[in-house]
């Protein structure tokens, strides 16, 4: 593949500068090594129509933390301080990379929040599978019903009755009124079941593909929480490191000022080399304090990411360094993130659960036929039609049960067109799914690109700011020599100054852009295999300076890898050493 690369880049410079007719074949040869992309492999085919979630492929979630951290456990959901004490920082905490991890898959509610809506799409699916068994419904119309009744007839109306009296002759009465008392209780059990239902199976297909989705979800969840975490602590370092060059500039540019004052008061200096050195002491003083500003931002935005109690603030308690080399090419990193980005597999997923619903849409003009068994009970106690009150016999009652078993069967035949367009709309939706997927699939190569060219670029900073780093160092302790013997003015320390500090702070965002690059090549291609970097070694003496009025004394840098990129530790190195390619 560099190759062709190679030649197809030869043939464009030529091509720019006029063809030759001899080397138009050739052209033609490099064109036809690119790859018909009619003969790429198909996602569906290589990945599944239903890819499932796969947590193996990403290391699991802490579910606890150490009982060093256990101070640190987020508060309740719902709790709201209401009082100024309880928001007051009380505690400054250190916390290392790996700390913080921790913290925030114990703590972040976004990540409770994805297991949760995994827990959801599980309750769905169990739900839509009970399509599959009988309902069972038990009703009741009275337990007990009290039931009383009067009712009065126009007596013009009413037959004559015959009455038998005990102690007389046979009479004929005409009773108008009627009088009624009773206790009833019905109760009715019903079974259905659905023998013949077109929408069961794409509605359990369709609640099955959320599922894997949900769990999709929060793989990706994860890996974001991961990511956000490392860069908010990555920032973190580098504000630490804002403060640590603007303590050091505001040091050496207080004993430059003093210097300044004090060969001004010996006659030796004008005005001017003073005003300068004060400049400079106030625009140190100024990176400090914007640099200051910066790290209580950072501490409060990792505070926020981890859900931390409300009196606890996070401070890093590891200097930024670079986390490891970067192993895997330009082409196996992108190869990587196709096979191992959730985002992929979840647009999949879409386009089955568009298919289910198109297929559900339809089973609303298909027979569905249904067994039902109902099965009712019911008892009275009293009487009813008595011409009085007195007549009412409580002792009386009835009881009785009842069974049906029947096949039913419901067909619409005619709903508007309602279905077939329902039918329509989720085709759409899964054509649109295929679009994403393309889209989707562009932008994830892009992402790979953006940081491995981020990390490369980063390499090249962290070396050419090393070395930056180191010039200025000597070149400040030169002109503060010059200054000390005479031979120099004060504008030389000030520029030297001015410029160690600029290149300490590109240094360490170059540190950040490297870490950041790499956390971003993990999170997007599913890598999170890294070559440790050798560690520098260093004295554990602190040099002693030549002379007492020299504030910076040339000391060794930590770079990025040796491996991909040295700084000589020595101050007399002025070239950069070539940087390694990444492929």
């Amino acid at each position: 593949m560099r190759r062709i690369t190679a030649g197809i880049c030869l043939v464009a410079s030529v091509v720019s500068s006029g063809v030759p007719p001899a080397l138009s074949q050739d052209a033609v040869q490099v064109e036809s090594a690119l790859i018909d992309q009619a003969t790429l492999p198909d996602a569906i085919d290589s990945k599944g129509a239903r890819p499932k979630a796969d947590p193996s492929v990403i290391s699991p979630a802490v579910d606890a933390l150490p009982p060093p951290l256990l101070p640190l456990a987020a508060p309740p959901s719902l709790a709201l301080p209401d009082a100024p004490s309880q928001v007051r920082i009380h505690e400054l905490r250190p916390l290392t990379l790996e700390e913080a991890l921790q913290l925030a898959e114990v703590n972040s509610p976004q990540l409770k929040a994805a297991a949760s809506r995994v827990d959801q799409a599980k309750s769905g699916l169990r739900a839509a599978i009970a399509a599959w068994y009988p309902t069972v419904d038990l009703s009741a119309s009275g337990l007990p019903e009290y039931f009383k009744s009067y009712s009065y007839r126009n007596p013009d109306f009413v037959p004559d009755r015959i009455v038998q009296k005990p102690d007389g002759p046979v009479t004929r009465d005409g009773y108008n009124e009627r009088y009624g008392r009773e206790k009833r209780a019905n109760v009715s059990l019903q079974v259905s079941w659905d023998l013949i239902n077109p929408a069961r199976v794409p509605q359990i297909a369709a609640a099955r593909d959320r599922f894997e989705r949900a769990g999709d979800a929060y793989l990706i969840a994860l890996r974001e929480l991961r990511l956000q975490t490392q860069t908010a602590y990555f920032d973190l370092q580098q504000a630490d490191e804002g403060v640590r060059i603007g303590q050091d500039s505001v040091k050496a540019s207080l004993v430059s000022y003093r210097d300044a004052r004090a060969r001004f008061n010996a006659g030796v200096n004008t005005k001017l080399e003073v005003l300068e050195a004060e400049t400079q002491l106030a625009r140190d003083r100024n990176t400090l304090t914007t640099n200051l500003g910066l790290q209580d931002v950072e501490r409060r935005n990792l505070a926020a990411l981890l859900d931390l109690p409300q009196d606890i603030t996070p401070t890093a308690a590891t200097p930024s360094r670079p986390l490891g080399l970067w192993e895997p090419s330009l082409q196996e990193s992108i190869v990587a993130a196709y096979n191992f980005r959730e985002e992929l597999d979840q647009l999949i997923l879409d386009i089955s659960i568009n298919n289910s619903e198109a297929n559900a849409s339809l089973a609303a003009v298909q027979p569905v036929l249904r067994f039902l068994n109902s099965t009712t009970a019911s008892r009275s106690k009293g009487q009813s039609g008595q011409t009085s009150w007195s007549e009412i016999d409580m002792g009386d009652f009835t009881y009785g049960m009842q069974n049906s078993t029947a096949l039913t069967a419901s067909w619409r035949l005619f709903d508007g067109g309602r279905a077939r367009s329902q039918y329509r709309r989720s085709k759409q939706a899964a054509e649109e799914s295929r679009f994403n997927f393309a889209r989707t699939r562009d932008q994830i190569r892009l992402q790979v690109e953006q940081s491995f060219f981020g990390l490369r670029s980063a390499i090249q900073s962290i070396d050419t700011t090393a070395i930056e780093v180191l010039s200025s160092r000597e070149s400040l302790r030169l002109s503060q020599l010059r200054v000390q013997a005479g031979v120099g003015v004060q504008r030389e320390v000030v520029n030297n100054q001015r410029d160690l500090t600029q290149a300490e702070l590109k240094y360490a965002r170059a540190i950040n852009q490297y870490n950041t690059s790499l956390a971003e090549l993990q999170r997007r291609t599913g890598l999170d295999a890294l070559i440790a970097c050798n560690a520098v070694s260093l004295t554990g003496t602190k040099p002693e300076p030549e002379q007492e009025p020299i504030p910076i004394e040339p000391t060794p840098l930590k770079v990025a890898c040796p491996a991909v990129a040295t700084a000589d530790s020595s101050p007399n190195q002025t070239e950069a050493s070539p940087v390694q390619p990444l492929w």
